[in-house]
């Protein structure tokens, strides 16, 4: 009887795991594969060609919103990057009692709705008057992307030897020396990490940038989102294939980071 289930259950996984990966998956494939699309109509293949990917890369205001895009991950992550390390060793050396709760305040921003965290920022800059535009995109996008940071370098510190940092005090080093000679080299993986996650999600993000965005200052993902609203064409297919790329190489490199940290950490110890 346990060898008929044990059976049932080697049959079972894989059609499972590969019914999963076609729900997840399939969507995604069709946009690539109609990017590549003759026809103009996403759904009708008329044969293969790569034309859209020409005119993708001939059009200035794709360009100039992939422009603002890359400007916006680069700042924001920047900021996230220095805010959620900081706070994450902050919150490690401190033992403070109201730790949990101070860590659920921290990472509440990448738990709650883009919906409510745009109309929030919106009230917000119109009541201090701030101006909506690349400062409050700048504003709004570190504030959700702190928390992927933030979590990456706690797991780390919480895993690193404190024997490390110990030994180095008591060879006379300084905390200043401590945090920079030992504590920020085993972290970079998991700062680098979580700065990549950052980039990719401020890339990704349309709700949030949807409210605090002035009619100067368009992003990507607001530009394909108003191109398919207008009927869009598989250029925007290309786009997304690029976007798409460069979401899972970001995802990549920071798995890899953080592999390699792990590795390294064993090694030391």
């Amino acid at each position: 009887m346990a060898a008929t289930r044990r059976k049932k259950r080697k049959i079972f996984s894989p059609v499972y795991l590969t019914l999963v990966l076609i729900v997840l998956y399939l969507p995604i494939l069709m946009v690539v594969i109609y990017s590549f699309n003759a026809g103009r109509t996403i759904g009708s293949w008329q044969g293969f060609t790569t034309s859209w990917y020409t005119r993708l890369f001939a059009n200035t205001l794709m360009g100039d919103a992939l422009k603002n895009s890359l400007l916006l991950a680069a700042a924001s992550s920047l900021l996230a990057g220095g805010i959620g390390t900081l706070g994450a060793i902050g919150l490690v050396r401190s033992h403070m009692k109201l730790g949990s709760a101070v860590e659920t305040v921290a990472t509440l921003p990448m738990t709650m709705p883009e919906l409510v965290l745009g109309m929030a920022y919106l009230a917000l800059f119109t009541a201090v008057g701030v101006p909506l535009g690349m400062g409050a995109l700048i504003l709004t996008h570190t504030t959700f992307c702190i928390p992927y940071v933030f979590i990456n370098v706690k797991s780390r510190l919480i895993g690193m030897d404190p024997a490390l940092q110990e030994a180095a005090r008591d060879l006379g080093a300084s905390p200043a020396r401590v945090l920079r000679d030992i504590t920020l080299p085993l972290i970079a993986p998991a700062v680098a990490s979580g700065m990549m996650l950052s980039a990719a999600m401020s890339l990704d993000d349309v709700v949030i940038s949807f409210f605090v965005t002035s009619a100067e200052t368009t992003t990507l993902p607001l530009k394909v989102y108003t191109g398919l609203r207008s009927g869009g064409t598989p250029e925007i297919n290309a786009l997304s294939t690029l976007m798409l790329g460069g979401i899972f190489l970001c995802v990549a490199l920071s798995q890899l980071l953080t592999a390699r940290a792990e590795r390294k950490q064993h090694s030391a110890q």
